[in-house]
């Protein structure tokens, strides 16, 4: 990948984006006190480099589905084209190659009988794999529609006042029109209570966001060949009732974080919750969940460099009451990410 080095306008943009996804580019210009222009120039060269994508993303809970965490052990050699095999699957959005022939995914899938084709059939079957587990995902404490909080702090409270208080009342923001309500209910436009309460109009719009969360009211009124007014009722809809929320996906390098690894823990049950919240105010943690299995608690550990992690690990996690195990794995590649693969060039 190129080697991309953000100064601190683009830091600006990212904070502003984790603020308001959707803002826009008007808005953030007039916050950071530069032009709408450079602001839109500085976004397409984050976003064409790989270091940001704002993407539509759904609440599994809502649409009868359920999140798996997946651990695939393998021959080394096989690792990396079955983790390139997985990404491709369009019910994975994240794929990641860790070390030791380890990979670790993301499967969504309806607890009826889609949880029977994920585990029984879609799954790899190969002698040269050595492991297979799969695991609910039962409380998420950072991911999703909880940010990583170590992303970036580059706006003062004075600018997030003025995002927030300005979101949804721009003439291309979501919420901009449409009151409560969510998919099926009578402030959704006429949803028509398919699968999740969602109709054609709602998985067109669903699906054209989980390309590119900031799409316009045009763009997405022409995809999906209904008005503007039409589709901005129903995206307000969709976000009011929770079903879609905006995720900022960052690559952390950029921010000068060189060393991501996963890790596992095993933590007292009447801990759990009170350790996922203590590692979800680490700016360490990326990523945070409760789970089933061998081990109760996910993360995603983000670090600048081997000693930041050592010090995470004997300091963060070793103060923690409550946490009795924890095994670690460095990330070696992002196969997919925030739904969308990674080309291997994007990767070190």
């Amino acid at each position: 990948m190129e080697t991309v080095t953000l100064d601190g306008l683009d830091r600006a943009l990212l904070h502003a984006l984790q603020v308001d996804g959707r803002a826009p580019f008007r808005r953030i210009a007039d916050v950071l006190g530069v032009s709408d222009q450079t602001v839109a120039r500085r976004y397409q060269r984050l976003r064409a480099a790989g270091v940001v994508r704002v993407v539509g993303r759904t609440d599994a809970r809502l649409l009868g589905q359920v999140d798996w965490l997946t651990r695939i052990r393998c021959v080394p050699d096989a690792a990396a084209p079955l983790a390139e095999a997985l990404a491709r699957r369009s019910d994975t959005s994240w794929v990641s190659l860790l070390s030791g022939g380890e990979i670790v995914c993301n499967a969504r899938a309806r607890l009826r009988p889609e949880r029977e084709e994920l585990l029984l059939g879609a799954l790899p079957r190969s002698p040269r794999v050595l492991s297979l587990s799969a695991h609910y995902l039962l409380r998420t404490y950072v991911g999703g529609q909880v940010a990583w909080s170590g992303r970036t702090s580059a706006l003062t409270e004075d600018q997030i006042g003025r995002l927030r208080a300005a979101a949804g009342t721009g003439p291309d923001a979501p919420n901009a029109a449409g009151g409560p309500g969510g998919p099926g209910s009578s402030g959704s436009s006429g949803s028509s209570g398919g699968p999740g309460g969602l109709d054609e109009l709602d998985r067109a719009l669903l699906a054209a966001l989980a390309v590119d969360g900031r799409a316009s009211l045009a763009a997405l009124a022409a995809g999906s060949a209904s008005p503007e007014t039409t589709v901005r009722r129903r995206l307000a809809a969709l976000i009011d009732g929770g079903l879609l929320f905006l995720d900022v996906d960052v690559d952390p390098r950029p921010l000068g974080f060189e060393v991501e690894a996963f890790c596992w823990l095993t933590v007292a049950p009447g801990r759990l919750a009170a350790v996922g919240r203590a590692m979800a105010r680490h700016p360490e943690v990326g990523f945070v969940a409760a789970t089933t299995g061998p081990s109760n608690l996910v993360a995603g550990l983000v670090c600048r460099d081997t000693g930041a992690f050592y010090d995470y690990l004997t300091q963060g996690l070793g103060e923690l009451e409550g946490v009795v195990a924890v095994e670690t794995a460095p990330l070696l590649r992002s196969v997919k990410r925030a739904g969308m693969m990674i080309p291997s060039s994007n990767n070190p």
